[in-house]
């Protein structure tokens, strides 16, 4: 199969990365599980290159000598087992356990490794991913001893799922499940290993070996996971461990190198360097490639939630400027896998899924996606992806004036396609915002509704994509195009500031289409900061009200509602309260616009060290409670992650 890694990796293995090495950064995220329950999936875990399964290390003894799972992904996430290949071993005929020996094990970016020492053995796993489909475990076993012995090895594991069936061909165990999908279990086969099935369980037989005092043996096996039938190779690729693991070290240390030397903020401080490379792998470990009915690789919100088994619109617009800093063309596979299901009339989707039945089309999501690809192109320029999506980004902008501008007066409201309520706030991307309890649905044709409430971050949005829609146009040599957008900016901005500025409280406030202003004082009044269109005046009036503390300057500073709101409500209201980071980023890259450098970093200082976790090995989360700094909501969320990349290296102090 051609797969993004192939297509567009290709690093240096005699580069070298100094300080940047992804050996300096072991175990930036807390791993260590014990399966009990296949669905329970809120455990931190490793994969790499896209592959649709993922692993962690063991929490309890009993598990040494193996890796905990897989967990595996496509409609929603399962544990196939607990651990699927436990190593077993017996020394001169006696069985040894791995559980009372001394343990070491880490996580580094890209790899996993278990070390193990008994009394006359030393025994080392590492886990790395050979490609989008298949992991690859090596087991070294060195003699401690100054006399020979005879060493027995075996591998064994158990399926948790109710519907497997396994079945062995060769030196192959095959653990079919979930009607269609196969795991793939390859001994070598110069081991020569028995095998045995009981049930959905197996055990492999090394035959015993004299281990001479002072060697090593090694053996390696690889575990692949396969979403349907018609991605299994005709042939098994054979791997060269050793070969993988420095190819593996030099994209590693690539991704590392490329964001902490991209232009911006070069990171001094170790604890944000360490929380920059957790944000890394936050992102790397919820990549997924092209399967089914997803026709390029992209990004999960987060591999640890149900719900979030899907490429989401906004989402990926967010998390693609942040791969832009280390990882450009996974950068643009996550644009361009939203765009591959684009309508007739130029819509895109809330949501895409490996099965495309499923896909959301009920609503759309805020329009980022020309600013996602602009930031794209400045960090690793490509014209051949600027033409291709160009056409696309203006189908979809001119989409939005056509089906939700309600009143034609140039001003755009959030909606729906189906005609539901529910539908049109999920399209704002803040679904039980407050500001939107009052709104109600109006008819605009027959597959468009509105909320009778005009939104101020909305139409900043439409603003700043027109202006990028104008940068990409003038890159492709589009002069017509380019002038056409930039005439639109003044009309806009002017129709903007009169609309959703309200002086006497110094703030942006959305509006019913009647003309009465919607007060109530969320995140949403500055996007206008973040877009360009506010005055130095009104954007100094802006950093006031974000100043105060009854309103945003909490210990964890931006809630997405001000704190003396009668409605605030953090731990229950998703977006009633909790502090989200793409909100906290549009607001300091809006201070740093107006000059205000010095209160965005003051900001982000803050938000550093009181957000629970950010600075330790926790996962990074949804969001965060503005007041006692606890994480809630989903861990390891991809658009946290890339939101704290680019405030880190936006910070100018």
């Amino acid at each position: 199969m051609k797969r993004l890694l192939f297509v567009v990796l290709s690093f240096s293995l005699s580069t070298t990365f100094g300080q940047n090495q992804r050996d300096l950064f072991p175990d930036v995220l807390r791993l260590g599980y014990e399966v009990k329950t296949p669905t329970q999936i809120e455990a931190n875990v490793f994969s790499d290159l896209g592959a649709w399964h993922a692993y962690t290390l063991p929490s309890a003894p009993k598990d040494y000598g193996a890796f905990i799972g897989p967990m595996v992904m496509d409609m929603n996430g399962q544990w196939l087992a607990n651990t699927l290949a436990k190593l077993r071993f017996s020394i001169d005929g006696e069985d040894s356990d791995p559980g009372q020996g001394k343990i070491s094990q880490h996580y580094y970016p890209g790899f996993l490794q278990q070390d193990i020492r008994m009394a006359d053995l030393s025994i080392s796993l590492q886990l790395i991913f050979v490609s989008d489909r298949t992991a690859m475990i090596r087991t070294r076993i060195t003699s401690q001893s100054s006399k020979r012995h005879r060493i027995g090895l075996s591998w064994s594991g158990s399926c948790l799922l109710k519907d497997t069936h396994l079945k062995q061909q060769g030196d192959q165990i095959w653990i079919d499940f979930n009607q269609g999908h196969s795991f793939l279990l390859n001994f070598p086969a110069k081991d020569k290993l028995s095998y045995q099935l009981t049930g959905k369980g197996y055990t492999a037989v090394l035959p015993e070996r004299i281990l001479e005092p002072g060697e090593v043996f090694e053996t390696t096996h690889t575990e692949s996971y396969y979403l349907d039938k018609a991605e299994i190779p005709v042939k098994a690729v054979a791997y060269n461990f050793n070969q993988q693991f420095l190819d593996n070290q030099s994209r590693w240390d690539q991704y590392l190198d490329s964001y902490f030397n991209a232009p911006g903020v070069k990171l001094a401080d170790s604890i944000q360097r360490r929380l920059a490379v957790k944000s890394i792998v936050t992102l790397m470990t919820n990549w997924r490639s092209k399967a089914k009915d997803l026709l390029h690789d992209g990004v999960f919100p987060s591999l640890n939630y149900q719900g979030f088994y899907g490429f989401w619109s906004w989402d990926s617009w967010k998390q693609a400027v942040g791969l832009s800093y280390f990882f450009p063309a996974l950068a643009r596979e996550n644009m361009l896998a939203m765009f591959d299901y684009q309508d007739q009339h130029g819509m895109i989707a809330d949501c895409i899924y490996t099965d495309q039945k499923e896909n959301n089309w009920r609503d759309t999501k805020p329009p980022l996606a020309a600013w996602a690809v602009w930031e794209i192109y400045q960090r690793k320029p490509d014209r051949k992806f600027l033409e291709r999506i160009y056409p696309k980004l203006v189908s979809y902008h001119r989409w939005w004036y056509k089906n939700r501008d309600h009143n034609q007066n140039g001003l755009c409201e959030y909606g729906s396609a189906d005609g539901t309520r529910v539908a049109a706030l999920w399209e704002s991307g803040m679904d039980n915002a407050v500001r939107f309890d009052q709104a109600v649905l109006l008819q605009n044709n027959a597959s468009a509704w509105s909320l009778n409430q005009e939104s101020v971050d909305l139409n900043a949005y439409l603003y700043a994509e027109k202006s990028y829609l104008a940068k990409i146009a003038l890159t492709l040599g589009l002069d017509q195009d380019a002038a056409n957008w930039n005439a639109q900016l003044s009309p806009l901005k002017k129709l903007i500031n009169d609309t959703f500025y309200q002086e006497a409280k110094g703030f942006y406030y959305d509006k019913m289409l009647d003309g009465s202003w919607v007060e109530v004082t969320g995140t949403e009044g500055w996007i206008p900061l973040w877009a360009g269109i506010a005055s130095q005046k009104q954007a100094a009036s802006v950093l006031r009200m974000m100043e105060k503390e009854n309103k945003f300057n909490t210990p964890v500073p931006m809630p997405t509602l001000a704190a003396d709101h009668p409605a605030f409500d953090p731990l229950k209201g998703y977006w009633r309260g909790p502090v989200w980071l793409d909100q906290v980023y549009f607001g300091l890259n809006g201070l740093h616009q107006y000059g205000y450098d010095k209160e965005a970093s003051e900001f982000l200082i803050k938000l550093l060290q009181n957000a629970n976790g950010l600075t330790g090995r926790e996962a990074i989360r949804e969001n965060y409670h503005p007041v006692s700094g606890k994480g809630l909501n989903a861990i390891n969320f991809s658009w946290s992650a890339a939101h704290l990349l680019l405030m880190l290296k936006e910070n100018t102090l």
